[in-house]
């Protein structure tokens, strides 16, 4: 090869790295994976090819995997016949390093989003899994359900432009802070069996039809507001507290979530939503099996992104 011709391949190679990003562009294949608690729904992970890690229920003497082998439904048929909530875990360290192992054996490097360290030891277990490995990042969302599947669906977002799996665990962390998760819950029952309310409170509660709209900040959950009246009249309110004006949020997409809420009024605050703020992209999810079994079934949620971290 002609000294010209080297000289030609060099200058190419400094035009690419320097208009293409060189740095922040992925040789090796990226796989964006989860644990189960993120609610996205069959069709959203099997379109975006997304890894899910189910965690664990139990009912009575028998164990299973959320969303795998056991339903939401299953969990609300077996309370109603025995007043007994499942017991949910944490994924152990061994289940964690099998479930990266089969990706890093295929060639991919994986991020990895999980519950709120906060609510969880999958985080700290993931964590510890990922250590067995040179491309396995493990990201704490500080969140549940589609709080954290926003952040997932964020780092597929990265994962098409090219980006590292190294950067996309970087860079998401930036956009933790700003999600907001939060729900309406319609009767305090399964809080209150799950030790998350005490007695005089559901029966206040329940007495005086106040639905409480439960946040997450900081990885933690809390109640921020209580409405009173019938749900879906709760429900209309909630939407317009949380979207306001919505000169503050990130209208890239949002998210319905809800745990078996009635399909009518589903579709009202659906509608309402589309109303409200001109969001690119709308997305309907029924929460699995580890979100359900602490709120209930009548439990809904509008989650989306905004521009700056949540005070």
């Amino acid at each position: 090869m002609s000294i010209k011709m080297l000289r030609f391949f060099f200058v190419c190679d400094i035009l690419i790295t320097v208009f293409f990003g060189g740095a922040c562009m992925s040789d090796k294949k990226v796989i964006i994976t989860s644990d189960s608690t993120c609610d996205l729904g069959a069709e959203i992970i099997e379109k975006f090819n997304i890894g899910i890690m189910p965690l664990g229920v139990t009912l009575g003497d028998k164990s299973y995997r959320d969303g795998v082998d056991i339903t939401a439904d299953d969990i609300y048929a077996y309370y109603d016949e025995t007043k007994v909530l499942p017991k949910t875990s944490a994924i152990n360290i061994a289940e964690a390093t099998d479930f990266f192992q089969k990706f890093v054996d295929d060639g991919f490097s994986v991020v990895h989003f999980t519950i709120s360290s906060e609510m969880s030891g999958t985080y700290r277990n993931c964590s510890l899994a990922a250590e067995e490995f040179d491309d396995v990042y493990v990201v704490d969302t500080h969140n549940l359900s589609t709080g954290g599947g926003l952040l997932v669906l964020k780092a597929v977002d990265m994962a098409n432009e090219g980006f590292s799996a190294k950067e996309i665990a970087e860079k998401i962390t930036d956009y933790v802070p700003c999600v907001d998760a939060s729900f309406v819950i319609d009767n305090l029952e399964y809080l209150h069996k799950g030790g998350r309310c005490s007695a005089v409170a559901a029966l206040g509660a329940n007495l005086l039809k106040l639905k409480p709209c439960i946040t997450v900040k900081n990885g933690k959950m809390g109640v921020e507001k209580k409405y009173r009246g019938k749900y879906v009249d709760t429900l209309k309110e909630y939407v317009k507290d949380r979207i306001g004006d919505y000169s503050d949020i990130s209208l890239e997409r949002v998210f319905v979530t809800h745990a078996g809420c009635d399909p009518e009024v589903v579709d009202t605050i659906v509608a309402l939503v589309k109303e409200t703020a001109p969001f690119a992209e709308l997305n309907v999810t029924r929460a699995g099996c580890t979100i359900s079994s602490h709120c209930g079934a009548n439990t809904l949620g509008v989650l989306f992104i905004r521009k700056s971290p949540i005070a």
